[in-house]
């Protein structure tokens, strides 16, 4: 794992995982993400993910009947200026069954990549290479291969 190349404008999309380890502060992927977040603004790039991501995030806390982690991602995809969520509309639908036939994806990555491609997006950051099978989506994997001198901080997050 590198630092990732950020674009100087346009917009970063972040997958759901990106998003928990980013607000749930997940090592190593949340020191990664961190420049992704102290980057963005009005003169450079905008943060936008999917209405799918609430979906997404709101699981794992439901399943914990973690009330104030709930409220917390709510708070950051609802009603932060940080992050745009994308309408899951008849357009995004309709590219994220193109994807789907073409490349295999799951439902759920296809809206996502549907998503971030019609809002033209610079950069997908996931952590599954999945997304990589899209054509015209340029895509950083978190969890790729560090140079040797990276390796010892490689560990996977918690389930």
């Amino acid at each position: 794992m590198g630092p990732l190349s950020l674009p100087i404008s346009g917009c970063v999309y972040l997958d759901a995982n990106a998003i928990i380890y980013s607000y749930e502060l997940v090592e190593p992927y949340r020191t990664l993400l961190e420049p992704v977040w102290l980057g963005a603004g009005p003169h450079t790039y905008d943060i936008i993910t999917s209405e799918l991501t609430l979906l997404e995030v709101l699981v794992g806390p439901i399943k914990q009947g973690n009330s104030t982690l709930q409220a917390g991602f709510k708070r950051l995809l609802l009603r932060s200026t940080d992050v745009r969520s994308v309408s899951i509309s008849q357009p995004v639908l309709e590219r994220a069954a193109q994807l789907r036939a073409t490349t295999g994806l799951k439902t759920p990555d296809a809206i996502h990549a549907a998503a971030a491609l019609i809002e033209g997006c610079a950069l997908f950051v996931t952590n599954d290479v999945a997304f990589r099978r899209v054509p015209g989506l340029t895509v950083t994997v978190l969890r790729d291969p560090s140079p040797p001198d990276l390796r010892p901080h490689r560990r996977r997050p918690p389930a």
